[in-house]
Parts: structure tokens; sequence; C-alpha cells
């Protein structure tokens, strides 16, 4: 499983949306660096996969077009 996955949904309580964006939040104000160098170190390492960052960036779409 993607190691960004996990740590965003460790410890969250089912279907609590409101707990997934303030725990993104966090992540967001915490983080520091460039995200598409991390991102490719990420998978250049193999610790996450192509298809584990297609599917996340399918997912972030999606989720984009709700909180619009």
């Amino acid at each position: 499983m993607n190691p960004l996955y996990q740590a965003m949904m460790q410890n969250l309580p089912t279907n609590n949306v409101m707990s997934l964006l303030q725990r993104f939040n966090q992540f967001r104000n915490s983080f520091r660096g460039n995200p598409q160098e991390q991102v490719q170190a990420l998978i250049n390492s193999g610790r996450v996969s192509q298809a584990d960052y297609n599917r996340a960036v399918q997912m972030a779409q999606q989720m984009q077009g709700m909180l619009k």
C-alpha cells in the first residue's frame, strides 16, 4: 500500500471526511520541499509504484471535483 495513503488513513474513523480533510491540511502545512521532486524520489526508490501514483492522482482529481 502507498505510504502516503497509509499515513493519511492511519487512525482515521470510517467515513469521516472532515477528519480526512483536517489531516490533509496538517500534512500540507507541515510539508517542506518541492512536491514533484519528493514524489519522483518515492517512485525512483520503489517505495511508490507508478500505478499507485496514477491511482492517487485519479483519486485526487475526483476529490477535487467534490470540493469545488
